[in-house]
Parts: C-alpha cells; sequence; structure tokens
C-alpha cells in the first residue's frame, strides 16, 4: 500500500468528479464550508484529509465516497 498514490489518486478524482459537474474550486469550497486553497491543496495530493471531510466532498459532489479511491480513465 502506497500512501502517496491514494492520497494522489484521491485529489485527481475529486477534481474529476467537481469538473464533471461544471464546478469551480471555490464552488465545491462553498459546498463543503471549506478553503478554496484546502480544495486545491486536496486535488494537487499535496494533503491528507480527514475522514469527514472526505464524506463532506463526496455528498458535495453526489458521488459514492468509493469512486474517489477508483482509477479513473
Amino acid at each position: 500500500m502506497d500512501l502517496q498514490k491514494d492520497i494522489d489518486k484521491y485529489g485527481k478524482n475529486v477534481k474529476y468528479y467537481r469538473k464533471k459537474l461544471n464546478l469551480t474550486q471555490a464552488q465545491l469550497a462553498e459546498l463543503t464550508n471549506l478553503s478554496t486553497n484546502y480544495i486545491g491543496m486536496i486535488e494537487r495530493g499535496k494533503r491528507i484529509i480527514k475522514l469527514d471531510k472526505i464524506l463532506k466532498i463526496a455528498n458535495s459532489l453526489n458521488t459514492p465516497t468509493s469512486k474517489f479511491f477508483e482509477e479513473n480513465k
């Protein structure tokens, strides 16, 4: 298990599902009560994120949490 690879995968998937809904980082930040900077750091794989924030993001993007840990094409 490689933690950094999982963090990177999660961040890329947050960006993928955010863009799929045509949301900006600022809009997602507002929906989740997180800062735009924090969302950007997540998407770049620069933050280790706690479960409560994972759930907030998943709910805000109307996407099952498990999808953020899958490989996207």
